[in-house]
């Protein structure tokens, strides 16, 4: 809360432990929910827009999030972790978000034509342009939405996100159908970030003072130069990127990525989006001990392994029969791009939890350093592979996420004083698990080729997640018995009666399924 100390009459662990819980199960909800009918959205938009229409916009959009950082500065990530946050510290970050935004804004309207010669598109410089205007809701809705995060009102976020979300779909369909061609996907990003920023401060219920401070400022500032580093490198590498696509094979080339790289990014956020805050709740908690924290992150790894990796290679293998399903007719350039980057995506599924693993345990600078590297080796590939074509490019995205992945093994290996093949450890059952279950789908897509395509998905997914939990039972059983742990019913409570303190476990089993990773890695 702001202002305000905990009640004594609960235990802070406790308390912060049941709100993480349904705070998680809240977001995985919104996600869900935002996710499944985006892709309805996208499905109608798919009909009506071009290739250049979405490669426009996804130009356009790789250049905003650099100014939602500067706008932000990462106060709002100091905001959430601090101690205290009292009116004139929340007053001065609000007033520097503001008349950053203000200026930003109008930077980026400014820089537009130079944004559409490196991109070679005159069409980007009207849409970025208008887009400017999400700069500035992103700034003034900054310091509200910390608020709410910092007092872990999840619901409250939760709802917003998903209210906001739809009606940006419900103006972008709209739009469409009234033939405002590209301008709906830039309605749809507008109303996004209007709304959020309007509820955030309806839920908030926090006014600023004009008040400012030049101490709290440079102390926010000192702090949020770290978090900006990291996030500055990904969007100039997103920048380059899109640059070299864009001038090296043309605007409807980068939209049939575009559209591949959002179903990677899909399949990844609705598996992965409850395992992954948890944990990193879970590293901040125990990262005072070697020996629990190494155990913690093998136990999270496997579990991540395990949940991201089978519906990635569903999509490998059923990419021909999934994206005509979702886009329509006319995306078969995506085809082979989705194939190469879910193989991609499996490879790299660790790298958010080491992300969290990192800022966990207060080593962002390192976390940087990695990043700056990682991104420099991609813009390089990049540049170099463009020459053939898109599958070229997701081809090098294959290799550096290959290199990525092994170059983490190291760096986490030194942070957490283990052996590097020991962290490897996990990823044994996958480079086993893969191709198996992508071999059985191929099989089963092979032989239902007279069936409708909806029932050959669901067989081929049937098929991988058969192959996945033999190969897994084989080679890994301790994954099954760590997934166990959130299955639903009482049997999942019976199994950790029998290996989790007892005296850790809330009452209410719903509520708190995913508070039993935290418990089960304290005491394992």
């Amino acid at each position: 809360m702001i202002d305000q100390q905990p009640q004594a009459s609960e235990a802070p662990d406790t308390s912060v432990g049941r709100q993480a819980a349904a705070g998680v199960l809240w977001l995985t909800v919104q996600k869900w929910a935002v996710r499944l009918s985006g892709l309805v959205t996208i499905a109608v938009l798919t009909r009506f827009l071009s290739p250049e229409d979405f490669g426009v916009v996804a130009a356009a959009s790789t250049v905003l999030p650099f100014f939602y950082l500067l706008a932000d500065l990462g106060f709002a990530a100091y905001i959430v972790q601090v101690d205290h946050a009292g009116r004139r510290l929340l007053s001065t970050a609000f007033w520097f978000s503001a008349l950053a935004g203000v200026l930003l804004g109008g930077a980026v309207v400014a820089a537009a034509p130079l944004f559409g010669l490196a991109f070679d598109s005159d069409d980007v410089v009207p849409v970025l342009q208008v887009l400017a205007l999400a700069v500035l809701a992103t700034a003034l809705g900054s310091v509200p939405t910390a608020i709410l995060r910092r007092e872990m009102r999840f619901r409250t976020l939760a709802i917003q996100g998903t209210v906001a979300s739809v009606v940006a779909q419900v103006v972008a369909v709209a739009m469409v159908l009234g033939g405002a061609g590209v301008w709906a996907l830039v309605g749809q990003v507008l109303t996004v970030q209007g709304v959020t920023a309007l509820l955030a401060w309806t839920a908030a219920r926090w006014r600023p003072s004009f008040a400012f401070s030049r101490d709290q400022f440079v102390v926010m500032a000192r702090f949020g130069s770290q978090v900006l580093g990291v996030e500055c490198v990904a969007v100039s590498r997103q920048w380059a990127e899109t640059a070299i696509v864009s001038v090296g094979l043309g605007m409807a080339a980068l939209g049939y990525l575009n559209i591949a790289q959002r179903l990677v990014q899909i399949v990844q956020e609705l598996t992965g989006a409850a395992l992954l805050p948890v944990t990193m709740v879970a590293f901040a908690k125990i990262r005072d001990s070697a020996e629990r924290l190494r155990d913690a992150y093998l136990r999270a790894l496997r579990m991540t392994y395990a949940l991201l990796a089978p519906p990635l290679t569903l999509l490998a293998v059923a990419a021909p029969l999934i994206l005509p399903l979702v886009f329509g007719d006319g995306w078969d350039e995506s085809v082979p791009v989705a194939r190469i980057l879910a193989f991609a995506g499996i490879l790299v599924v660790g790298a958010t939890l080491d992300h969290g693993l990192f800022y966990g345990l207060g080593r962002p600078g390192r976390w940087f350093g990695y990043a700056l590297a990682i991104d420099v080796l991609t813009v390089a590939v990049t540049a170099v592979t463009v020459r053939w074509g898109l599958v070229g490019v997701a081809t090098g995205f294959l290799g550096v996420a290959a290199v990525a992945t092994v170059s983490r093994w190291f760096l986490v290996a030194r942070l957490l004083q283990a052996r590097p093949w020991a962290l490897a450890g996990p990823f044994g059952f996958l480079a086993a698990a893969v191709p198996v279950g992508a071999a059985t789908g191929w099989l089963v897509m092979t032989a239902s080729a007279g069936l409708p395509p909806v029932v050959r998905v669901g067989l081929i997914g049937i098929a991988i997640l058969a192959a996945y939990g033999a190969v897994t039972i084989w080679l890994a059983h301790r994954v099954v018995t760590d997934v166990a742990r959130f299955l639903p019913g009482q049997n999942g409570i019976d199994y950790l009666g029998r290996h989790v303190r007892t005296d850790y476990l809330p009452r209410h089993t719903r509520a708190a399924r995913v508070n039993i990773l935290v418990n089960s890695m304290e005491h394992p």
